[in-house]
């Protein structure tokens, strides 16, 4: 499906973000929210699904991706920004919740929007990412896992690392998957690579991940966690753990035969999953 066709350029701050939009204005709102190095364009599997299923489906580009704003100040990156981005999207379409949906960096924003705006979210599907205090204290494997983001902290040197030799280590490092060339086409264009990594240089410094507290505020919306056994940077154990830090109803599902791209890789299964889940919590 063409995610674009009802989409809209959305000011917020200083900042636009591009938002699709799709399904009956009154129906349930669900907003999705991508990650690295993706648009909204991951749904295209999951929309029109959800749409047959009577939800309205919001899907934003995050800022520094697609066709959103793409910013130079690495603050500007901070996933409370990202939150705020989300809670201006349903503020603009007159919705005082949503089931949030979210992958990857998306994953990251969706706990902290939960954990800081809980009567905004109904509920919270998270693809690959947990709780963030369950992935700050996902030990030495998490750890090594995490390698990049260390290189990512180089602002020239890891966009030339990934873009040289017609983007040899990207391809190299997503593991060739079919959506690769996409992936290059959108973070060719100006300022849109360094965009997209200052959402690691302002949220995945090792000093911040390093001063994480031990302590965290429990999750007090439904949480839904999926992860892939595919998945080479991120650890089950981080998912997992993620229960001890939700007060409310807690659901793991665990997807086989997919890469970190759940939505790409299984979007049949996922869609079940997402359907009946929001079934249940109508």
């Amino acid at each position: 499906m063409d995610v674009y066709s009802s989409s809209r350029l959305l000011d917020v701050g200083d900042l636009r973000v591009l938002v699709t939009d799709h399904g009956p204005e009154d129906g349930p709102v669900v907003l999705m929210l991508h990650g690295w190095p993706d648009t909204a364009h991951l749904w295209r599997h999951q929309i029109p699904a959800l749409v047959e299923a009577g939800y309205r489906v919001v899907a934003p580009g995050l800022r520094g991706f697609g066709g959103s704003d793409k910013p130079r100040d690495v603050d500007a990156c901070r996933v409370r920004a990202c939150v705020a981005d989300a809670t201006a999207i349903l503020d603009d379409i007159g919705a005082d919740q949503a089931h949030v949906v979210a992958h990857d960096w998306g994953a990251a924003a969706a706990w902290v929007m939960a954990l800081s705006h809980p009567e905004r979210v109904r509920t919270l599907v998270a693809l690959s990412i947990g709780h963030p205090a369950a992935f700050a204290s996902g030990g030495l494997r998490q750890l090594k896992a995490s390698w990049y983001m260390l290189l990512f902290q180089f602002e020239g040197i890891a966009e030339e690392f990934l873009s040289r030799h017609d983007w040899a280590m990207f391809r190299r490092f997503v593991g060739d998957h079919p959506e690769t060339e996409r992936w290059i086409e959108t973070l060719s264009e100006p300022g849109a690579l360094t965009a997209s990594l200052n959402w690691y240089r302002a949220n995945a410094h090792p000093r911040r991940l390093l001063s994480y507290p031990n302590r965290s505020t429990p999750c007090t919306v439904p949480v839904l966690g999926l992860w892939s056994d595919g998945d080479v940077a991120l650890t089950e154990e981080q998912m997992t753990a993620s229960a001890d830090h939700v007060a409310a109803e807690w659901e793991y599902h665990r997807i086989e035969g997919a890469s970190h791209w759940i939505p790409l890789d299984s979007p049949d299964e996922l869609n079940c999953l997402l359907v009946d889940w929001l079934a249940r919590h109508p």
